[in-house]
């Protein structure tokens, strides 16, 4: 894949655009690392600074907070899985591989790092499966809501909605199944590394992926 791919993020989910410079691409590569690393609870403006050889305060050019910071992070991150829906599905006339394949996708553990240099998609990857839902699970969620940080999201679970409705007009719960889908694949990955007692590992398969395939289509060959 070509290296000049772009991730359009919504503009009101940081301050000044992280891309735009290499200042900015660093505080996005450094946050990554270090909520990776230490957990989105401890990581702060001033580690982030020690972290990429900066100042507490250049990270506040870009970001408000670091609360903004995850919801950026989440943005681009839902803004990358559309990018892949599209070339996953691309061509493909029968909506059972196309469903098929988006529901690996979004299933799917990532093993190999993003087209972006700075952006390491494997950490990012493991931040989504278990900081991600602090964006949302809150009380001014509303307010988020209405400032349309959460668009991205809504738009992959709506993609694949519309391929579940072709398979099955008549299915009443597409929305209810896709986020299913998702939210619980973050909940056993994380699991799987820290509480395996919780989900299941099956020896020379992805025991998650294919749970959650198994789920949606016997669900749609239900009568």
């Amino acid at each position: 894949m070509s290296s000049q791919i772009s991730i359009n993020v919504a503009e009101n989910t940081y301050i000044k655009n992280p891309e735009t410079s290499e200042l900015g691409k660093k505080i996005v590569s450094g946050s990554i690392h270090l909520i990776d690393k230490l957990g989105f609870e401890k990581f702060t403006f001033k580690k982030l600074a020690v972290q990429i050889g900066s100042t507490e305060a250049s990270g506040y050019r870009y970001f408000e907070s670091k609360h903004q910071i995850l919801v950026y992070l989440t943005s681009w991150y839902w803004s990358w899985m559309d990018y892949q829906l599209l070339l996953c599905t691309l061509n493909i006339i029968s909506s059972e591989t196309r469903l098929n394949n988006a529901i690996k996708l979004l299933t799917k553990e990532i093993k190999v790092n993003t087209e972006l240099s700075y952006v390491d998609g494997v950490k990012l990857d493991r931040i989504i499966n278990t900081d991600s839902s602090k964006i949302y699970l809150k009380k001014n969620v509303d307010i988020d809501n209405s400032s349309g940080y959460f668009i991205p999201y809504k738009k992959v679970v709506q993609l694949v909605c519309d391929i579940i409705l072709e398979i099955k007009p008549t299915y009443k719960y597409p929305h209810i199944l896709v986020s299913t889908v998702i939210e619980g694949t973050h909940h056993q990955r994380f699991f799987a590394k820290h509480l395996p007692r919780l989900t299941d590992k099956i020896a020379g398969e992805d025991a998650i992926s294919e749970f959650y395939l198994d789920i949606v289509f016997k669900t749609l060959t239900q009568k």
